[in-house]
């Protein structure tokens, strides 16, 4: 299942999921500004390597995926849905929007 989660929501359910992993799918540049703590990073734009990737995954664990604006990683989410994954949830806004804690890489 893919779901679009407002920033609120996205937070609000992320703390409570003992089974979450928090997936950040922008470029390497843009990882250096910072990143949200505990997330993996893997790169959309690398196409087949990002399906690659995404593939070792484990498939039932429940996504949390983000990028820079929220459009890249709705993409994610619907090739992590078509890949099997049981759960993918998309941060509406992306970064830009992002209120919560940010780490260097």
């Amino acid at each position: 299942m893919m779901e679009d989660l407002s920033q609120d929501e996205w937070q609000e359910q992320l703390v409570d999921d003992a089974n979450a992993v928090i997936l950040d799918v922008r470029t390497d540049a843009e990882v250096a500004d910072g990143i949200i703590p505990n997330a993996i990073h893997i790169d959309i734009y690398k196409g087949q390597e990002f399906i690659n990737e995404i593939e070792k995954l484990d498939k039932s664990k429940n996504y949390y995926v983000y990028c820079r604006s929220g459009n890249r990683s709705g993409q994610a989410c619907k090739i992590m849905d078509e890949l099997g994954f049981e759960n993918a949830y998309n941060l509406e806004g992306g970064m830009l929007q992002w209120t919560g804690d940010v780490v260097d890489k």
